[in-house]
């Protein structure tokens, strides 16, 4: 699970990244920036009802 939380967190910093890099670089108007930010939310939300199911199911423990 913690491998799987990892690399969702790469794949948001990584959309993030390149929405920043198509706002500063792309100026014919596109929406690649628009995308790249929509993807940025999508995984989020993922993420995070990942993050829940796993608590609910056992996977990741309430205490330490």
């Amino acid at each position: 699970m913690r491998i799987v939380v990892i690399a969702a967190l790469v794949l948001i910093i990584a959309s993030l990244a390149s929405a920043l890099i198509y706002v500063i670089r792309d100026r014919s108007g596109s929406d690649r920036a628009l995308r790249a930010l929509t993807v940025r939310v999508a995984l989020s939300i993922t993420l995070f009802l990942m993050l829940m199911a796993g608590y609910y199911f056992g996977f990741i423990p309430g205490r330490l």
